[in-house]
């Protein structure tokens, strides 16, 4: 699984690219070569990421992590045969190595075997104590076969182990809604804002779903402290202003839509709503 790629660039990567541009042959500890293949990947390098591999394989062929990677983009180019094949070999040495599930599951849902993608990764969590990663793909397994009860309780899993995962968190409203289930998005959103006061996309989330039940001053409440939180989020001005507009107070909601114009280029939308007003 991939690392945060809002990471900078580290000395391993600068002197990879420099061995690319002077054509010499430096040594890499295999830990440095994850590095900077997981760099690559999460750029989208793809062919850059599979230089890495190769050179890495040469100086560390044993080294089971690199071979996971190798098949990780096997996978990505739809190569499932020659994964499988390498899968294969890894779990003869490692049986108990959860990424090896990982990408067999993979595999699974990229057939569109979405039931067996999720057996897969129920057996990788089995086999780990670090599970965000894996709860996080197991909602979006259970989101492909609209099991949303079940894809929400693993995108909350992740929100109990990471409270900024804010991708899990828009997942759990998500699955809410579907399920026409405002009241407890509601309940949710209000019990993780007790521990998160000062998350904007909460606020904004709660106040969506306010105005969903027309309770509209306590989602009027609720984009304000999305505001407080963060005086430059565009889309609580917006919301803002629509629930103003529910209230009567037309001067007010088209200075909410004019703050959206100043905060970014305006929107036929803005100016829509601006007009009606």
């Amino acid at each position: 699984m991939a690392l945060d790629s809002s990471e900078q660039p580290g000395p391993p990567i600068t002197k990879f690219e420099s061995m690319l541009r002077t054509d010499d042959v430096y040594f890499f500890d295999a830990e440095d070569f994850e590095e900077i293949i997981h760099h690559y990947l999460n750029h989208g390098k793809v062919s850059l990421a599979k230089k890495a591999i190769k050179m890495g394989l040469q100086q560390h062929p044993n080294s089971l992590d690199i071979r996971l990677l190798d098949v990780e983009v096997m996978v990505f180019e739809n190569e499932f045969e020659d994964a499988e094949r390498i899968l294969d070999e890894l779990q003869l040495l490692e049986p108990n190595n959860e990424e090896i599930f990982v990408q067999r599951a993979n595999i699974q849902s990229k057939q569109d075997n979405h039931l067996g993608a999720i057996t897969l990764l129920h057996k990788a969590l089995e086999l780990t104590d670090e599970v965000t990663d894996l709860y996080s793909l197991l909602g979006m397994e259970y989101l492909f076969i609209d099991d949303y009860t079940m894809a929400r309780k693993c995108f909350i899993q992740c929100l109990e182990a990471d409270p900024e995962d804010y991708a899990s968190l828009y997942n759990t409203i998500y699955c809410y809604e579907f399920l026409d289930e405002h009241d407890g998005a509601i309940r949710y959103l209000n019990t993780y804002l007790d521990s998160n006061p000062y998350c904007q996309i909460a606020w904004h989330q709660l106040g969506k779903q306010y105005y969903a039940v027309k309770m509209y001053p306590e989602a009027l409440a609720a984009f304000d402290f999305a505001i407080i939180s963060d005086d430059s989020f565009l889309g609580a001005y917006f919301e803002k202003g629509k629930v103003l507009e529910k209230l009567g107070r037309y001067e007010e909601a088209i200075e909410n839509y004019n703050t959206t114009t100043q905060l970014e280029d305006p929107t036929s939308h803005a100016y829509l709503r601006i007009g009606k007003c």
